[in-house]
């Protein structure tokens, strides 16, 4: 086969591919699977510098690097020959620092704590990732179903007013009811104008997660069905599991080896420092030292550095509460809302609707029969209207209520 056809056939079958993937619904699970597979910036400065820790755990718990010393000594300054005097000597010195006790080995606990704490802000986000593009999508999802209800009102009101014209040219009614439903028809198209504008500040919000080509498919025509809960008690007891309260765990147990590490200043530090000394025409010197840092006044130094590091690990350990309290909150706000919505479908579901579509039905008959006036026709369609974008939001509103419990859910990793 020659190559310009080979080339033509996989160019072909790859525009294939692309128009049947577009063409395809883009359901809710499938587009949080693409946003958490999209490599998103926040979450990948998370991973580095989660890398950088690690990198920095290894390097600060080294010993550190040893100072070599080179010099001319005692030189005589009447003369400044080196020569003359036999003290006069080419000294070459190295000298060796050991950190405080056990500082080193902590120093490196720390930093993988501090590694951790931007590993679970990475979790954490991938949850915020995932919460959001279910959002967005419900979101969309609603303003595209309120625009298909919303013209199939435009429909009824079309042909209402089919019947206004042929009865007013029949002398049946009055010119009123033509500019009514020419009025009604107006509003309705100006409400549509203004769902394509919030369907499309919602395909803007969730095309910043999956990508504009994703976004501008065409969505699952079925909402969804998430996952089922456990009970709110479950949850409730599983919160400490949360990744945001992960987050304050792994920066308590940095400030722990932080504590740790105040608490070795106490101990004495030393080096080891060593010398040679070259001599012209005697016998070459040699010497060895330790030197010891004694930390003899506690008060405004080490004393002031321990009391600062267990503050600031007290004030993680308050925030860490804080933070079970809000979501103790929102995990009682998002069941209550969750709840009470499933309350309301059930009643939009079971009366409301079929109330406000036989209301429709009797206010035309009545009309046919010249018992109504035209007035309350059309205010019957219109609730009609309002009942059915009622009930498609409350629908949204609950699923939205189920993704935000499922962020708070505990999953086990």
């Amino acid at each position: 086969m020659p190559i310009r056809i080979f080339i033509t056939l996989i160019v072909s079958f790859s525009g294939f591919s692309y128009a049947v993937i577009a063409q395809t619904p883009l359901t809710l699970e499938e587009g949080v699977t693409i946003a958490l597979q999209s490599n998103d910036p926040s979450v990948g400065l998370l991973e580095k510098r989660a890398l950088a820790l690690e990198d920095r755990a290894v390097s600060d718990s080294q010993l550190p690097d040893p100072v070599f010393s080179t010099r001319i000594m005692s030189v005589p300054l009447s003369s400044f020959d080196i020569n003359r005097e036999g003290m006069t000597q080419l000294s070459l010195g190295v000298r060796q620092a050991f950190p405080k006790g056990q500082t080193r080995a902590l120093t490196r606990e720390k930093r993988l704590a501090e590694a951790l704490v931007q590993r679970k802000s990475k979790v954490l986000r991938n949850r915020e990732i995932a919460l959001q593009t279910r959002t967005f999508w419900l979101e969309l999802y609603y303003w595209r179903q309120a625009r298909a209800i919303t013209e199939q009102t435009l429909t009824k009101v079309e042909e209402l007013g089919i019947i206004s014209e042929a009865n007013y040219a029949n002398g049946k009614g009055g010119a009123q009811n033509v500019l009514r439903i020419d009025l009604e028809k107006s509003l309705l198209q100006t409400r549509l104008v203004d769902l394509d504008r919030k369907a499309d500040m919602a395909r803007a919000d969730l095309s910043r997660l999956i990508g504009i080509a994703n976004a501008a498919r065409e969505l699952d025509s079925k909402l969804p069905a998430l996952p089922q809960l456990p009970s709110a008690d479950k949850m409730q007891a599983e919160l400490i599991h949360h990744p945001s309260v992960k987050i304050y765990d792994a920066q308590l147990l940095a400030h722990d080896r932080q504590v740790d590490i105040a608490n070795e200043q106490y101990k004495p530090g030393f080096a080891v420092d060593a010398a040679y000394g070259l001599r012209d025409s005697r016998s070459d010197f040699g010497s060895i030292g330790v030197s010891y840092s004694i930390p003899l006044f506690k008060k405004n130094r080490q004393d002031r550095v321990l009391s600062a590091t267990k503050n600031l690990r007290g004030s993680t350990r308050l925030a860490r509460d804080v933070q079970l309290l809000e979501l103790n909150r929102a995990l009682g706000r998002s069941f209550a809302d969750w709840t009470r919505l499933g309350e309301r479908i059930a009643l939009y579901e079971n009366d409301v609707v079929d109330r406000a579509a036989d209301t429709a039905e009797a206010a035309l008959f009545a009309y046919e029969n010249e018992t109504a006036d035209f007035a309350e026709l059309v205010r019957a369609e219109l609730a009609v209207l309002d009942a059915e974008l009622t009930l498609i939001r409350l629908r949204v509103d609950r699923t939205k209520a189920h993704a935000n419990l499922m962020f708070l859910e505990w999953t086990k990793p």
